[in-house]
């Protein structure tokens, strides 16, 4: 029997993107094979750790042990206040000092280009370096320059890349939404005003999502702060919770799939 190809799109959201780790733990626990992830933003870091083989349980305690302020390295610089070198190390580290196509899973980044406004989805490259650019938060991040040319967050133009997926040939594709706006006055931080900003501007424009996503998954981490790394524990048992909550309606997805292949 034909089997489907099934591709994750990770979307942004920040440290609310850590939910990502409990999607895809609760997805391998239950035998539901990755073979394609397209991410935007933390998405993107999600996606590529996982593709350069590590595990979700080891994501886990990376996640649970993390302190925002490692990665925090002051720029000097009029484009943003963090440089970025800090977690472009410890995604270089992770990731074995791999490039995007050689990891164990197809991943596509999504980045933004700074002057012309157009979506970018890498393939190759670098991989730290990709996805240094597709995290460069507009005002926080000093956007990444490669090759001449400027890169924001992927999350500005795709804030779940499920296209991406499609083109990359998903025959089906789980996205994961964790960003969705809702009202929120907990806003103390320029980081805080960006990302709500974003995800404001946004919201018009995922409202295709359900239509061209088999499934979306949309963790409840609405209430913690973009920058809540602190509470990642509680935010990856979320996104295990709502992976939980759709894994039947997704495993129908996969046999409908193979079940009107297989009459093909």
């Amino acid at each position: 029997m034909a089997k489907p190809v099934i591709g994750l799109a990770l979307g942004s959201g920040g440290a609310k993107g850590l939910s990502h780790i409990g999607v895809i733990k609760e997805l391998e626990d239950h035998g539901i094979s990755i073979d394609l992830i397209a991410g935007s933003s933390i998405g993107a870091v999600i996606g590529v750790l996982y593709a350069a083989g590590q595990k979700p349980a080891h994501l886990i305690q990376i996640a649970s042990s993390l302190k925002r302020n490692l990665f925090v390295d002051f720029a000097i610089s009029k484009m943003g206040i963090i440089q970025g070198e800090r977690i472009k190390e410890f995604i270089q580290l992770l990731t074995f000092n791999q490039n995007l196509e050689d990891l164990k899973i197809p991943v596509g980044v999504v980045a933004t280009e700074l002057y012309t406004g157009r979506k970018k989805v890498f393939r190759k490259g670098f991989t730290a370096d990709v996805v240094r650019a597709s995290i460069s938060i507009p005002g926080i991040f000093v956007p990444e320059n490669m090759q001449g040319t400027y890169y924001i967050d992927g999350g500005v133009v795709d804030r779940v890349p499920v296209s991406v997926a499609r083109e990359m040939g998903a025959d089906i594709v789980i996205a994961v939404d964790c960003s969705a706006f809702s009202p929120n006055s907990n806003v103390y931080s320029m980081y805080d005003v960006m990302l709500q900003s974003i995800d404001i501007m946004q919201e018009e424009l995922v409202q295709h999502i359900p239509h061209k996503a088999d499934i979306v998954l949309k963790p409840e981490v609405f209430r913690y702060h973009s920058r809540s790394f602190k509470d990642a524990t509680q935010i990856i048992k979320e996104g295990r919770e709502e992976a939980k909550a759709k894994l039947r309606d997704i495993q129908d997805i996969v046999t409908n799939w193979k079940e009107k292949n297989h009459e093909i």
